[in-house]
């Protein structure tokens, strides 16, 4: 079986290889986290038929390996991280193979908030170093390939990550034999060292006036395409499907503008094409040169056309078939399309063909008892995995970065560096709780703060603004409080007590998603936005959405959730109007539609806390906010609680006789400063 590196595909892109037609790559295994739960005894030793036992083992020393090493390590987790090759991201010394990135890594932002700026750095891991990110290698706004390799070092240094380089893992099976015989999965390394765990992580210039065909259309085929077209004589891009670009589909792995040059040259007829066709019904053949009877032989060749060494003709693979059914080894003339058909399309030989029809995950290293069924989506090239990141039929086998792509493909941004880093802390939490009892980390506000707290996610959150539709911020209401959980699973909402910890009580839970609306229009066309918000359910771009559940969401209700949701359909629903700007901040569009939202939901009135917080502004402020101005300036609200009427009094600004009379103190929810002004509070976003 074919031997694949242990590393990660860069931001989720396809690469190429110059090699035989229609032979598919393998994925990369990306990066591979084996647990046990309770800590066996360790051995030493490294050789044949040596055992290492630890707590955790993270296969791969990619950006996914590393960004869960981070997190073990942090939690203080005994952990090792094995790598077969010497350094740490090395399958980006390879890939991409024209040496670009195609992942943003934009420094100027004009904001000094870390997590917001994070929403335009996509290649940064997370960690609490506010200095550790690619900028420090590259300031680039797409960095050189090379400097990847070199971040990802600095990285596993800094944070004295456990890493050991030239440990080549080539054998991954079950067994029965871990504690009180529960399953655990043992790994086998070119050295015939073993090691025993419980828990898996699965996350790995010769065209010269030449004519050549390219296989696929993504981001990889064009940036193929656009360094060669300065000397191709002509380049013929061949797939499936028509071309995908990701400004009108909104994902980031369809084709970027930085690669679309062969686009102008197509359009404006400069010889080179796109094509469309079904590539399992044509062959590729290459001509060794004719024999004596003007017959071409269908040779195998490697996928290169060598100069005087024949060209590659294509053809239907029908024509090839033998009386026997069997695939004729001669091609005659009518063999080829251009004999019945005089204007076939590319009935003209290529002097070479390059597959770029991307990865397939690396299968081989499983054996049977440890293998990671399929998925059905991305035509069966990844494994299949639940909500939660475990492989479906391999209790205790996660899988994280690329090879967990098949969760979100071609939806959201799981595929990529910027997008799988928030998965893999996800899946870090659900370990903390499954086998440590730690409960997924909630902050505790009361009802009051809830709105302000609302926004500022809103403007700042970047996990679930990246992996919109997959990660959502669910709010557990508690009456007078509520408990926040940051970056959950959307589709595991149905398993959020056992996976998280928490439990849903009576009064019902929200849910903030970022989501696209339906792409209907024109994406550069007039009328593509929505200015009004009034309108906001209309709205095309990314922009939140609150879902409002009296009771938890049940598997059923998950499974039957209405065609492109996230969710199930809720009680309530509120859209923030799409902002130009990405700033839900305003007061009129978003704050009070917002807080409106929220009275219905939590049958509740925000606005004595509101008027509560004009007060002290303008107790405290020359210039209160605007919303202040237009509401409690103009005696549209009541000061909140007794002790303020006191203070007003004494100040000189309440009549002395004017008696407060104030009923909150009488409800579950109490007077609490910052709520719904909140959004006019200046956040250094």
């Amino acid at each position: 079986m074919q031997r694949h590196t242990h590393t990660l595909l860069t931001g989720g892109r396809r690469t190429c290889a110059l090699s035989e037609p229609m032979l598919s790559a393998s994925l990369p295994v990306l990066f591979l986290l084996v647990a046990w739960a309770h800590c066996l005894p360790d051995s030493s030793g490294h050789g044949n038929g040596s055992i290492s036992r630890h707590d955790y083992c993270v296969l791969g020393a990619g950006p996914a390996g590393l960004q869960m090493g981070y997190y073990l390590s942090k939690s203080q987790r005994d952990y090792v991280i094995l790598e077969r090759n010497s350094g740490a991201g090395s399958f980006f010394n390879i890939y991409p193979r024209h040496r670009k990135l195609i992942s943003i890594n934009k420094i100027h932002t004009g904001r000094r908030n870390r997590e917001f700026n994070m929403r335009h750095d996509w290649n940064s891991l997370l960690s609490d170093r506010p200095d550790l990110l690619l900028q420090r290698i590259t300031r680039q706004l797409y960095p050189d390939a090379d400097t990847l390799p070199r971040y990802l070092d600095m990285f596993a240094r800094e944070l004295e990550l456990k890493v050991q380089y030239g440990v080549d893992v080539g054998k991954v099976r079950a067994s029965n034999r871990g504690i009180a015989g529960e399953r655990s999965y043992i790994l086998t390394d070119q050295r015939g060292a073993e090691y025993d765990c419980r828990v898996l992580l699965v996350s790995t210039e010769e065209f010269q006036n030449q004519a050549v065909l390219i296989l696929g259309k993504g981001n990889s085929a064009f940036e193929t395409a656009q360094n060669i077209l300065g000397r191709a004589s002509l380049v013929h891009l061949y797939s499936p499907n028509p071309v995908r670009l990701a400004w009108q589909t909104h994902y980031v792995g369809d084709l970027r503008a930085v690669n679309n040059e062969v686009l102008d040259t197509y359009q404006l007829k400069s010889l080179d094409g796109l094509l469309e066709g079904n590539l399992e019904s044509i062959a590729i053949i290459k001509d060794g040169g004719a024999d004596r009877n003007g017959r071409l032989s269908a040779g195998r060749g490697r996928g290169v056309g060598r100069k005087g060494k024949g060209k590659f003709y294509l053809t239907m693979a029908e024509l090839l078939d033998g009386p026997k059914g069997n695939k004729t080894a001669r091609v005659n003339a009518q063999d080829l399309p251009s004999y019945h058909k005089d204007n076939f399309p590319l009935r003209q030989p290529y002097d070479r063909v390059i597959r770029c029809l991307g990865f397939r995950f690396n299968f081989s290293i499983f054996d049977n008892s440890a293998r990671p069924q399929p998925s059905k989506g991305a035509r069966g090239r990844l494994p299949a995995v639940t909500a939660w990141y475990e492989g479906k039929g391999t209790p205790g086998l996660f899988i994280l970065g690329t090879a967990a792509h098949s969760r979100d493909y071609r939806a959201s941004a799981g595929g990529f560096i910027h997008g799988f880093r928030y998965t893999v802390r996800a899946v870090h939490q659900v370990l903390e709780q499954r086998y440590h009892g730690k409960a997924w980390p909630a902050t505790s506000l009361p009802t009051s703060q809830l709105l302000s707290w609302l926004l500022r996610r809103m403007n700042e959150a970047s996990g679930i603004y990246q992996m919109f539709g997959v990660l959502g911020d669910v709010v557990l209401l508690r009456g007078s409080s509520c408990e926040y959980l940051e970056e959950y699973p959307l589709q595991a909402l149905s398993k959020l007590p056992t996976l998280s910890g928490h439990q849903v009580t009576q009064q019902g839970l929200l849910v903030l998603v970022f989501e696209y609306g339906p792409n209907n229009t024109n994406s550069l066309g007039a009328g593509r936005a929505q200015n009004e918000w009034t309108q906001a359910w209309k709205s095309k771009f990314l922009h939140p959405v609150l879902y409002y559940y009296s009771s938890l969401p049940t598997e059923f209700e998950m499974k039957h959730r209405p065609s492109g949701w996230p969710l199930p359909r809720p009680k309530a629903i509120h859209h923030m109007i799409e902002d130009f700007l990405t700033e839900w901040d305003a007061p009129i569009s978003h704050s009070q539609p917002l807080r409106r939202f929220l009275e219905h939901c939590l049958q509740t009135d925000l606005r004595a806390f509101y008027a509560e917080s004009c007060f002290r502004f303008a107790l405290t402020n020359r210039k209160v906010p605007l919303f202040c101005r237009q509401g409690y300036l103009q005696k549209q609200g009541l000061v909140g609680n007794s002790q303020l009427w006191e203070h007003a009094r004494d100040a000189g600004l309440m009549p002395a006789n004017h008696e407060a009379k104030v009923h909150l103190e009488d409800t579950p929810l109490p007077g609490h400063a910052g709520a719904s002004v909140g959004s006019e509070v200046h956040f250094d976003i």
